[in-house]
């Protein structure tokens, strides 16, 4: 799969869901780690309503899916952010310049979770693949704690290292110590990492005036005994193993 060129709002808001508080110590307690699983269910519907959106434009080979239009979202309070146009295509809503919705880092509940569900629940098949290969990537290789935890520490402090690298360190103790934590922290990591290729695959295709296809890792079987939560199982259309 190749995707078109991308409009520079869907760029920033890639890196935008991604700047999110992941912990950025090495010892976490029972309540914090709720937290943290709160917010891997957050980033995994963040960039799964982003790559609805992506996938709205449409990518060579690939049917765009059919979008309804958004449901009715409370009245505004505060003002759009700063360079956001609504869009819209087929007579349907793809976004709106209110995005605080998206980018609220609150625990996922309501109209919110239901709308990032939704979007969710309409991307094609070839592009939820993609998702589901990186999630099963990370679970199945030895190196996942540390790509998972280096990517979403460096997405959420951009601009600090030095919290970066402590929030690396707490995320990969997490993933080393407590293995039912896993698929989540993948989940997170797939999900948002998926959209960022995707947005590299469609400027490389700009700069060269080729096709570019979206990169993945391979697909692999999830190790015995993986705990695969309801939310993961909704949002990326596999099957639980167990309830967690």
């Amino acid at each position: 799969m190749s995707p078109r060129p991308v409009p520079p709002e869907l760029i920033r808001l890639v890196a935008q869901v991604q700047l999110v508080e992941w912990p950025l110590w090495t010892e976490s307690a029972a309540r914090t780690r709720r937290e943290i699983l709160e917010l891997c269910r957050l980033q995994a519907a963040r960039g799964l309503t982003l790559l609805s959106w992506l996938a709205q434009d449409g990518l060579d080979g690939v049917t765009p899916p059919a979008i309804g239009p958004a449901p009715a979202l409370p009245e505004r309070t505060t003002p759009p952010p700063s360079g956001f146009m609504g869009r819209s295509g087929g007579g349907a809503v793809v976004w709106e310049g209110d995005l605080g919705w998206l980018l609220d880092s609150r625990r996922l509940c309501g109209g919110r979770r239901e709308r990032m569900y939704a979007a969710a629940d309409r991307l094609p098949i070839e592009v939820r693949e993609l998702v589901v290969a990186n999630w099963t990537w990370a679970l199945g290789t030895p190196h996942g704690g540390q790509a998972t935890a280096a990517y979403l520490a460096g997405g959420a402090y951009p601009d600090d290292g030095y919290s970066a690298a402590r929030a690396t360190v707490a995320l990969l103790r997490l993933w080393e110590r407590r293995p039912g934590y896993r698929p989540a922290m993948a989940a997170a990591w797939a999900a948002t990492r998926t959209p960022a290729d995707w947005c590299k695959a469609a400027e490389l295709r700009a700069a060269y005036g080729a096709a570019v296809p979206i990169f993945s890792y391979p697909r692999v079987p999830l190790p015995p005994r993986t705990v695969v939560r309801p939310w993961i199982a909704r949002l990326l259309g596999v099957q639980k193993d167990q309830q967690g």
